[in-house]
């Protein structure tokens, strides 16, 4: 397919809710609008026709529930809050741009709308959390959202919000017969952009406050509590589930071994050094760190990536800390710890699958390993390109975990 986007970080971030497409987060017509509307036009031009795009689905949202149309309202409420969500990713970086907050803004009160609405209200939740609590929400099971049932808690990753989750992963779970539980950990949606509080590698203290807050909830069959992680996810939900013997499932979504080797490679390749010089990032020379630097700023993608996204998340001002921090996520002496059954997801063009088969040769639990390929069209990150296919696969999987025995 031709790129809808003239800008390339513009395609990226852009064609994300084509894989919302199944689940009702948008349609094709309205995502080649707004990359008309874009043009050739910079990031505030990508802003703006996101956001002029989320305010008029708000708009007619408003109306049709001002006539009683309460499930048309719904959905557009609900896709209202993807465009406005898919608008400021390119303004990321510290400090926090007050265009990005305001979209986000309006992306948490479009989505609220329309979690509230419809026979089964759903509303914003807090879970404990030292001196901030971490933003959630409960998605019931479709048709099962009085009973008692297994819970998937999904987590996110370096950039997606809740909004991306909900509709990437939540709403095919739910329609399974799945409950769901949502949440922003620390470096997440709006624990970074409204709080600051960075990304932190002890991900298992972030879970155990999860777990504890789903175990509470009565509709919860708290002995099929699964623990899914996409992106970066597939990091931190391992990290996290290798401290929390209560979850009884646990997805990879790429299995993502450490945020540091994948850089590694980079740094040995590009600047021809001996792999034992680069063991440790943060301690690299500074000739070097020097050049690196440089040559990632003069890269629009790289930046963004690095500068822009993982200064931020990872609350560091410079190349060396940044790298530093990085080195501290790795699952290295913690996947040996996993208990419950694992998937482990790999897809065919995902840099981040890169340390997935390490993963499964750490691992001394029972473990699948799922490819996806790009003949498929679900060769790219996340499988975003066939989304429902892995959702199908792996809920498939899920299923044979939680079958009454």
């Amino acid at each position: 397919m031709s790129p809808l986007f003239q800008d390339e970080l513009h395609e990226d971030f852009g064609t994300w809710p084509l894989a919302d497409i199944p689940y009702g987060g948008a349609d094709f017509g309205e995502v080649q609008a707004v990359a008309e509307a874009v043009g050739d036009g910079d990031d505030a031009a990508y802003y703006d026709a996101w956001n002029a795009a989320g305010d008029r689905l708000r708009a007619e949202a408003d109306a049709v529930l001002r006539r009683g149309h309460v499930p048309s309202a719904r959905a557009l409420y609900l896709r209202a809050s993807v465009f406005h969500a898919t608008s400021f990713h390119p303004l990321y970086g510290a400090p926090a741009d007050p265009r990005l907050l305001a979209a986000f803004r309006s992306q948490v009160a479009a989505l609220d709308a329309g979690l509230a609405l419809g026979p089964f209200p759903v509303h914003p939740a807090r879970i404990p959390f030292g001196a901030t609590p971490l933003p959630a929400y409960l998605i019931p099971a479709q048709g099962f959202e009085s009973e008692v049932r297994p819970l998937i808690i999904f987590n996110n990753g370096y950039d997606a919000t809740i909004t991306d989750m909900y509709f990437a992963s939540a709403v095919a779970a739910s329609r399974r017969g799945y409950h769901c539980l949502l949440f922003d950990g620390p470096g997440q949606g709006a624990m970074l952009y409204e709080h600051g509080i960075p990304l932190r590698p002890d991900w298992d203290v972030v879970i155990r406050s999860v777990v504890d807050f789903a175990c509470a909830q009565p509709m919860v069959d708290t002995r099929r509590i699964a623990l899914s992680g996409w992106s970066l996810g597939g990091h931190l939900a391992p990290r996290g589930a290798a401290g929390e013997a209560r979850i009884a499932a646990l997805i990879a979504d790429p299995g993502t071994w450490s945020i540091a080797d994948g850089f590694r490679d980079v740094v040995v390749r590009m600047f021809g050094i001996a792999p034992e010089a680069a063991i440790d990032l943060g301690a690299l020379d500074q000739s070097l760190i020097d050049r690196l630097d440089s040559t990632i700023r003069g890269d629009r993608h790289l930046n963004w990536k690095i500068v822009q996204r993982g200064f931020w998340v990872h609350g560091v001002d410079n190349l060396r800390a940044y790298l530093a921090s990085a080195e501290m996520f790795t699952l290295r002496g913690h996947a040996g710890r996993i208990e419950c059954p694992t998937l482990v997801t790999t897809a065919e063009h995902d840099p981040l699958s890169a340390g997935a088969g390490l993963l499964m040769d750490a691992l001394r639990c029972p473990k699948t390993l799922m490819r996806f390929t790009a003949g498929e069209g679900a060769g790219g990150h996340c499988s975003m390109g066939n989304r429902s296919l892995l959702n199908q696969r792996v809920l498939d999987w899920l299923d044979e975990q939680f079958a009454p025995t």
